[in-house]
């Protein structure tokens, strides 16, 4: 009983952990560059306007201009990387970032983590589901996509459901397979829980309505 108890604790602290430090995170660079533009960016431009003729006093102070640049900052940032030159400054910035340990770690975990969300097409997943892989007896989450067509479904005899398998913590990769419909598992969580329930290691597990379960089983064993 400690034992469970000492687990408990553990899991709901490593919980704790997986969502304060990406928000702990987040606001530590924000309030870094707001602290940045607000002294030295923000009087720049209070004193670019002043010089060029603009009728303002010189201790005028715009609310919200620190984030309104950093908007522009961000837009222009994404502007510059979309081109040639900016996208190879990127790889080497990635390159001397990958050479730094602590660093590296907290780059790339970032990265992933947004990438993945930005690029998660929950649109093109339809449900979340159960499945025996790799192999008889261990179970995988996947997401089902569609039903089988073209030559696959040609090939075989029995009706086959496309299920996409993600690897975890980041579900943009994985494995496409072909199952029959009495082969899945159907779960009552939505796609997004799916996705955090992976992005997170199983760790963050949603929450379910047991009737739900109770009716899923019993479609599945009839």
């Amino acid at each position: 009983m400690l034992s469970n108890l000492k687990r408990r604790l553990r899991n709901t602290f490593i919980t704790g952990i997986l969502i304060t430090i990406p928000v702990a995170f987040t606001l530590f660079i924000l309030n870094f560059l707001l602290k940045i533009l607000d002294n030295l960016v923000v009087p720049w431009f209070i004193k670019t306007l002043i010089d060029i003729g603009t009728p303002i006093p010189e201790d005028f102070h715009l609310p919200g201009l620190g984030l309104i640049l950093i908007i522009l900052l961000i837009f222009v940032v994404g502007v510059l990387t979309k081109s040639f030159l900016g996208g190879k400054l990127v790889q080497l910035g990635e390159m001397i970032v990958d050479r730094i340990p602590i660093v590296r770690s907290i780059y790339t975990g970032a990265k992933q983590v947004v990438t993945t969300i930005a690029h998660a097409d929950t649109k093109a997943f339809r449900k979340v589901v159960l499945v025996e892989f790799p192999r008889k007896g261990i179970y995988s989450v996947g997401f089902i996509t569609g039903t089988t067509e073209g030559e696959v479904q040609e090939l075989t005899d029995e009706k086959l459901i496309n299920v996409f398998v993600p690897t975890t913590p980041n579900p943009t990769s994985g494995f496409l397979v072909f199952l029959p419909g009495e082969d899945i598992i159907e779960l009552t969580m939505t796609v997004e829980e799916g996705l955090k329930f992976i992005i997170s290691v199983g760790i963050v597990t949603p929450k379910y309505r047991q009737e739900k379960i109770v009716a899923l089983k019993k479609d599945f064993q009839a």
